[in-house]
């Protein structure tokens, strides 16, 4: 008897331990909140693998997505010092920085406790381009950061845009310069001024709206065949890295003035100038806007919409055109849109002071950085949304494949959101796979859209990056856009603002009247931009310096 109770009581204490352990492994649950500097959808209550990461890690995430202008929505909430857990200020987040809403990231970083990230932002001797001048990190580039090879299968970045139609109409033929662009969009309209349905078509649109009016001010980099440094064209062949504004350059005035003409032979709407992001994303997902400069990621749902649509003719093709030699004193210019992989620094998540718990935050950024996390938020769940055939290849179905671009399908599928903003593995996996699906060779090809594989074909082309040059190597300070001006705010501001307010007035003015309007553009931009000028070349040659040493 005393045998059978011993036993008993020894049962019954194991089954007091049980539960006890069973908390001990099962995270404190925790609602995250979260901004994101860009529009999005909210995902469903029972999205899957929101449902992992749950399950998980006992982290659920309230969202909020940016709704109205980006700089005024942070000043407020910096002026409330009341900070989501999570915070992606989009391309102001050096606001972000400056104001002291983020923490620095490095304490919570080692090799010991957090190996995938160490080795993410440490092989190559990344994090000297990472790190401000007191050594700090406050976010992990959300991209940019390659395993292994880089795919380049179409360009993500900037180009002057064209539908597929147009290109079809023309028998295949792409224009390579300015000129031929336009006279092609002109010539297209003059036998198709309207859609199947009676909709007018817009010939070209630019997109001027908060910092998205890149689209309106860095076409002219380009032309001139340099890739992406933001508002300064540097001469990468000088030891001095020479840097100047191109924006009130007489090269600049040419861009302008071709778009005097177009606005005034109806290629232009007015209404473009006063169009927010949301409207030019609704005018391109409806398929009337045949051209436009912007960068293929800042209109993704556009084609989204499109193809979930069946509008593939009406998707674009990107184009690398370049200044006729005609505008540049006779000479010949050779593109440079693709540059060498990028870094998105000083983009994506940080986490803010308000944050009760930043180290773990900084274990679950460690943890969906592994392997495993990350192909189920590039791929999905094998069986469910991929195969692996018996070469070890990973593979979608048609159905499979279009899911990603079905705006409901990915809300209750896929974790967008967290996705975007987070660090991620790019290129390709250690066992030859890409990391992105669509940069899989078997996908990319198998998976295309009938139309687009004809177009292609038709167009003597395997990918759409064969219309451009391959990518340069990236010059030893990266690219000038990253570099922070809040040094200089009130004149970068400045220098900003009076392009916003001029270069709309000299697109529509009276042609006689462009010269005076030109003129006086450059007389008040002047002393701004010859502040920013000096900025920019004494960065650039300390991040040169840097690189180097």
């Amino acid at each position: 008897m005393k045998k059978f109770l011993a036993i008993l009581l020894a049962a019954m204490m194991l089954l007091a331990m049980i539960p006890a352990a069973v908390a001990e492994e099962t995270p404190e649950p925790w609602t995250v909140t979260v901004f994101r500097g860009d529009p999005g959808d909210q995902p469903t209550d029972d999205n899957k693998i929101y449902k992992m990461i749950e399950e998980q890690f006992g982290i659920k995430f309230e969202f909020e997505f940016l709704a109205g202008n980006l700089d005024e929505t942070l000043g407020l909430k910096i002026a409330d010092e009341v900070y989501p857990d999570l915070f992606d200020g989009g391309n102001s987040a050096e606001t972000l920085e400056n104001a002291g809403v983020l923490i620095d990231l490095l304490p919570y970083i080692s090799e010991e406790k957090t190996p995938n990230l160490y080795k993410h932002i440490y092989t190559d001797d990344r994090i000297k381009q990472l790190t401000n001048e007191d050594g700090e990190l406050f976010i992990i580039p959300n991209y940019g950061i390659n395993y292994n090879d880089q795919i380049q299968n179409y360009c993500n970045g900037p180009a002057f845009f064209i539908q597929k139609q147009v290109i079809a109409w023309n028998n295949y033929q792409v224009p390579t310069t300015l000129n031929e662009y336009f006279d092609l969009i002109e010539r297209f309209l003059a036998e198709n001024p309207t859609t199947a349905d009676g909709t007018p078509y817009q010939g070209f649109a630019i997109l001027c709206e908060g910092w998205r009016h890149f689209c309106l001010i860095n076409p002219v980099q380009h032309l001139m065949g340099r890739p992406n440094d933001g508002e300064v064209m540097i001469d990468v062949t000088t030891p001095e890295y020479k840097t100047e504004t191109f924006i009130d350059k007489p090269y600049a005035k040419a861009y302008y003035a071709k778009l005097n003409e177009e606005f005034h032979k109806g290629l232009i709407s007015k209404d473009t100038f006063v169009m927010n992001y949301d409207q030019y994303i609704a005018a391109l997902s409806n398929g009337t806007v045949l051209g436009m400069f912007d960068q293929t990621w800042d209109f993704g749902t556009a084609t989204q919409s499109l193809e979930t649509s069946n509008m593939y003719a009406n998707t674009y093709l990107a184009l690398p055109l370049v200044y006729d030699p005609e505008y540049v004193d006779g000479k010949t210019i050779e593109e440079h849109y693709l540059n060498g992989s990028v870094m998105n620094k000083d983009r994506g998540f940080g986490i803010s002071t308000s944050c009760k718990d930043p180290e773990r935050l900084v274990q679950l950024m460690e943890a969906l950085l592994s392997d495993e996390w990350q192909t189920i938020l590039q791929w999905g769940i094998e069986g469910e949304d991929y195969t692996v055939d018996e070469n070890g290849r990973m593979l979608k179905t048609r159905e499979q494949y279009m899911n990603r671009s079905d705006a409901q399908w990915k809300r209750a599928n896929m974790a967008t959101a967290i996705w975007e903003s987070m660090p991620k593995k790019q290129g390709t996996m250690d066992n030859g796979n890409a990391w992105d699906p669509a940069n899989q060779p078997e996908i990319y090809f198998d998976q295309m859209s009938d139309y687009d594989k004809e177009f292609l074909s038709a167009a003597g082309k395997k990918t759409p990056a064969e219309f451009f040059n391959p990518p340069i190597e990236l010059a030893p300070y990266g690219e000038a856009w990253q570099i922070d001006k809040a040094p200089i705010d009130i004149d970068y501001n400045d220098f900003l603002a009076i392009q916003d307010r001029w270069l709309p007035t000299i697109i529509t003015c009276d042609p006689a009247e462009l010269d005076a309007n030109w003129d006086a553009f450059v007389a008040e931009i002047t002393p701004s931009a010859q502040v920013y000028t000096d900025f920019m070349q004494a960065e650039v040659l300390k991040l040169v310096e840097a690189a180097t040493n």
